[in-house]
């Protein structure tokens, strides 16, 4: 199929914007606990009258402070609840929010603040601070900085005391559904960041299609979910205005190392997360079950989990397979369920794909993981897959009012009302990716089945052609490889060589139980390289990656690299995706290795 369109069931709203969800709630449920706050001793809940408050009070202290409308402030922090209220206040002030990775560097931070103008800035530590410092006499329009550190809520609530509520309402009702709400700037995995031009009308329609339709059940009444990822990417920030809108309770978990302790606490109904943390998920379990000698009870469980799955979509479950699977429950599913905090019934999945394997194990110990795409200039979610419409190992259909087209070289097209105006300061690049009928496009490859069903294939710019011609989608080999227990992650190499090759990277994490268990404790990573033991298993984790491809398309050749590929290096973006330049550039030695003879 070449082209698919979704109808729109639900009606958008044609004035407003972003801070009219806020003023409602408070009107219409101000006792309802719209947040849980980890305070550190214990889980404090603030009411949708009690948001509001707090949200004029900062917003008031923005106007006192001179920031204007159409005024653009820079929030840099991890995510807590402070992010989201300074967000919201912001909008109330009529400006609009920039936010920029807590893990930005002196330089990414200078980029994103000369290049979007921004007045001001809400930061979170004096290391966010100290960068500002470093750079502040080279950003001529930022006038204003304030710290979590030092208490910036209070401080800017007590800068505004003058300003009276009817100007601060005047403020926050100027924005209107086309008015700028947020530059998002791109990770910068093909290059220099750029600022996408994200409307209030941009979310307005992502979230009012995906809360009143594509989605619903997740948002259903008691819902509440556990924000982790971070706050300066889309995929988090569609779920955090979604969850104010649809009146799910929030919280924050700004540091991973909690994350299990704050999911059990918390009880999230849904969860969102990319698929790596899936997959850490998966391999820390499977890991601690072998260690503790309940491996073989564990690979069964999760064989078992995955054939049930399977056997859903063809829609009769054989007796024999339902006794395994609900023996399995007590024995093992249960225990996963609890490391998401026990009351987790779904689960959002974006960023790159899942792969069927991890879709169908979770679907079988009773979390359905929804697996979505979309990009920063649409707004998060193009398409999703729905509860009651899922194609496990596919993105779903297209969210409604919303239509997807291959074009003639493959590259998927998209058209909806969640797609960006265009890059900031940038007509070139927002001619390169916007037609003149608003098709949007992707970077991605893909098909559409006869359903509408999408399955993405690859990225445009990253396919490999070989010395013999042949095209290869590196993303299939990656992210079968990144599945397996020991692998961090892997680039796929070979444009212009005569076979594929591959550079691996072990996990930290896991590498010292498996070694453990092994019998080879306290060997470093060094060490490890060239054990028998350990190429066995990545020879394996080749071999069940090269069933996915041809033989002209498998991995021939690989090299395991002795450091990892991290964020701070600069070779992770903060959604944990690889920034394939950057590691063709700094592994440029290795790659050119694997084909000498």
């Amino acid at each position: 199929m070449r082209e698919f369109s979704s109808p729109l069931k639900t009606k958008i709203p044609t004035t407003g914007n972003l801070t009219d969800d806020v003023v409602r709630n408070a009107a219409e449920i101000p006792d309802f606990a719209m947040f849980s706050r980890n305070t550190g001793d214990v889980w404090e809940d603030v009411t949708a009258a009690e948001f509001l408050a707090q949200v004029q009070g900062v917003a008031k202290g923005l106007v006192a402070a001179g920031v204007g409308i159409g005024d653009r402030v820079a929030l840099i922090s991890r995510t807590r609840y402070e992010w989201t209220l300074v967000d919201y206040a912001i909008w109330f002030a009529g400006a609009v929010t920039v936010p920029i990775y807590e893990t930005s560097s002196t330089e990414q931070v200078k980029h994103i603040l000369t290049d979007s103008g921004a007045v001001a800035a809400v930061v979170e530590n004096d290391d966010h601070s100290a960068r500002i410092t470093e750079i502040r006499d080279q950003v001529g329009e930022l006038k204003h900085v304030w710290s979590f550190a030092e208490d910036a809520v209070a401080a800017l609530t007590a800068l505004g005391g003058d300003v009276s509520d009817a100007e601060l309402e005047e403020r926050r009702t100027t924005a209107q559904p086309d008015s700028l709400a947020t530059l998002i700037y791109t990770s910068g995995t093909t290059g220099t960041p750029k600022g996408c031009f994200v409307t209030h009308g941009n979310f307005m329609f992502e979230l009012g299609v995906a809360v009143e339709d594509s989605i619903k059940e997740i948002f259903k009444p008691g819902a509440a979910t556990l924000l982790f990822l971070p706050l300066a990417h889309v995929f988090a920030r569609i779920i955090q205005i979604g969850a104010i809108k649809a009146r799910a309770r929030l919280g924050h978990s700004p540091d991973i190392k909690n994350l299990v302790d704050d999911l059990g606490e918390f009880k999230p109904t849904f969860i969102l997360a990319v698929p790596r943390v899936f997959e850490k998920v998966f391999n820390s379990a499977s890991q601690k079950a072998h260690a503790g000698g309940k491996g073989a009870i564990f690979d069964k469980a999760a064989a078992a989990a995955i054939d049930w799955s399977k056997a859903l979509d063809t829609g009769k479950v054989p007796l024999g397979l339902k006794i395994k699977h609900a023996i399995y429950g007590k024995l093992v599913y249960g225990k996963l369920q609890a490391a998401l905090g026990g009351s987790c019934e779904f689960a959002i999945s974006g960023g790159a794909p899942l792969g069927e394997r991890l879709g169908h194990f979770y679907r079988g110990i009773g979390v359905t993981v929804l697996e979505g795409y979309g990009l920063t200039e649409s707004t998060a979610a193009l398409a999703v897959n729905q509860v009651h419409a899922t194609k496990i190992g596919s993105v779903g259909r297209p969210l409604g009012g919303t239509s997807v087209r291959v074009a003639e070289d493959g590259e998927l097209l998209f058209k909806g009302g969640q797609v960006f105006k265009g890059y900031w300061n940038n007509e070139k690049a927002t001619a390169d990716v916007l037609d003149d009928e608003g098709w949007f496009r992707t970077g991605d490859v893909g098909e559409i089945d006869e359903e509408g069903f999408i399955r993405i294939t690859g990225r445009k710019k990253e396919i490999i052609v070989t010395a013999g011609g042949k095209n290869v989608a590196p993303a299939v080999l990656e992210d079968r490889m990144r599945g397996h227990l020991l692998i961090d992650q892997c680039i796929v190499v070979g444009d212009g060589q005569p076979f594929i090759g591959a550079l691996i990277t072990l996990d930290p994490e896991t590498l010292p139980s498996w070694a453990e268990l092994k019998g080879k404790k306290g060997r470093t990573v060094e060490e490890l390289l060239f054990d028998a033991d350990l190429r066995a298993e990545i020879d394996a984790a080749v071999e069940d990656a090269n069933k996915a491809v041809s033989r002209a398309e498998s991995i021939r050749k690989y090299t395991i690299l002795p450091a990892s590929w991290t964020e701070e290096g600069g070779q992770l973006t903060p959604s944990l995706k690889l920034r394939r330049n950057v590691v063709m550039r700094d592994f440029r030695d290795d790659v050119e290795a694997l084909y000498l003879p």
